[in-house]
């Protein structure tokens, strides 16, 4: 559906360059026709004598006269001068011959003014004759600077192909930025440097520097207006720049990057592509890559799973505990250092909420394999060992008033206190050694510094 809004736009385009002469005055339309007008010129502003003889006027008609016999076209322009007032008269060629012998006119000194009468000729014969001469004086000159075009031509192409040749020297490239995507991009500003040098080379071979000025703000006006156009596909090429700088994430690596999760694929350009676990390929935009949070599962080995069980209320809860630390432990895959945990996670209505924790090596193992294992393990041993799991229970109890000798705070605060026997309770400091280890080898610096004062 493009061509419509195209036809539109050239249909208001030819509308307005038809209409353009309409605008002008009438003296431009009858100029453009050939018919003689009778049009004043005024020389630049100068003194007016008091007195004047006619010996001046005919001096100005002679000097005049004999300039148009030596300039082409103008041999037939007749001059009369009266106090001095120049009035032109006669055939010309073309309207720029007319202003020609115009401008003439106004240099001379003591002229007061120039009446313009003269005509283009608008014969068909004679203008044929004119155009096929200027035709064939473009063409020799055209041959006369055929070395020149030559030469220029072949700088541009010498040039491209100097520029293209460095572009693909990888291994050159790769030496002076180890990474892939930088030094492509090096190659590819490399290449158009040349071209453009190649491009400036041939304007100086043709003595036209004056056009590089015009053409580098014509340039960076395109390129304004193209960077508004294609703003998106801009920021996506920085984001991967930046990106392949950083480097967040490896091939393979399994990350989580804006709610999406998969194996990274490749990054382009313009997006990083992910393998989802259902093997559906994932496109993200660089730019929103680049302003997510990305959760990279792979860059540490080791990974914690967990899961919940839930227990009968009336169960003495070490015991249960211990089991499931013994059957997490024995689980293959499952890692002994950190050595697993169950911890008592909520009292529920009916059940007490365990929540089992433990650590897989993701090198050696699956999460997902390893995880589902050691929930089918303890529910196993649970089983086994008459681990009660209830379902949401309810009981009513009912209460005879009558014979309620003792209150409930009675009750508590005559309740014997028995030796319990305390679980370990002490901190976890696996993870913030890992944390450690973690800072110890990193490349990258760390913004968390502790000698910065912390924000209160």
């Amino acid at each position: 559906m493009g061509w419509p809004n195209d036809g539109w736009r050239l249909l208001v385009v030819a509308l307005l360059v038809a209409l353009w002469p309409a605008t002008g005055t009438a003296q431009d339309a009858a100029s453009l026709l050939g018919a003689p007008t009778r049009e004043a010129v005024e020389p630049p502003p100068r003194v007016i004598e008091t007195e004047r003889s006619a010996a001046v006027d005919s001096r100005i008609r002679e000097r005049l006269a004999a300039i148009y016999r030596e300039v082409a076209g103008l041999e037939s322009v007749t001059v009369e001068v009266r106090e001095g007032v120049v009035e032109l008269s006669g055939v010309v060629p073309s309207p720029a011959r007319a202003q020609r012998a115009i401008r003439f006119a106004t240099q001379v000194e003591g002229v007061v003014e120039v009446e313009n009468s003269l005509e283009v000729d608008r014969n068909l014969e004679r203008r044929l004759r004119v155009g096929w001469q200027a035709l064939a004086a473009a063409v020799e000159r055209l041959f006369a600077n055929l070395p020149l075009l030559l030469a220029a031509v072949c700088l541009v192409l010498l040039a491209w192909w100097i520029g293209r040749w460095l572009s693909r020297r990888h291994n050159w490239l790769v030496r002076i930025a180890p990474n892939p995507f930088i030094a492509m991009f090096i190659g590819q500003a490399l290449h158009l440097l040349l071209v453009v040098l190649g491009l400036v080379a041939a304007l100086v071979l043709f003595d036209a520097t004056a056009l590089i000025g015009t053409i580098l703000g014509a340039a960076g006006i395109a390129g304004l207006a193209l960077g508004f156009a294609i703003r998106d596909t801009v920021e996506n090429y920085i984001a991967s720049l930046l990106l392949s700088i950083r480097n967040p994430f490896e091939v393979n690596d399994y990350v989580a990057i804006d709610g999406f999760e998969g194996n990274a694929l490749r990054m382009t350009s313009r997006a990083t592509v992910l393998l989802s676990p259902d093997g559906n390929h994932i496109r993200i935009p660089n730019a929103k890559v680049f302003k997510a949070v990305i959760v990279n599962y792979t860059r540490r080995p080791e990974r914690r799973f967990r899961f919940d069980i839930g227990v009968d209320t009336e169960l003495d809860l070490l015991p249960v505990q211990s089991l499931a630390m013994r059957t997490l432990s024995s689980v293959p895959g499952v890692l002994s250092d950190p050595e697993p945990m169950v911890v008592v996670e909520a009292l529920g209505d009916s059940n007490v909420v365990l929540s089992a924790y433990g650590w897989m090596d993701q090198r050696s193992a699956s999460y997902p394999k390893v995880r589902s294992e050691a929930i089918r393990s303890v529910k196993q041993a649970f089983d086994e060992a008459g681990v009660v799991m209830p379902e949401p229970i309810y009981k009513l109890r009912v209460i005879d008033d009558a014979g309620a000798t003792e209150s409930a705070g009675d009750r508590i605060g005559n309740a014997p206190v028995h030796d319990r026997r305390m679980q370990d309770v002490s901190a976890d400091r696996s993870i913030e050694v890992r944390v450690r280890a973690e800072q110890g080898a990193a490349d990258e610096e760390n913004l968390l510094s502790p000698q910065v004062s912390r924000e209160s």
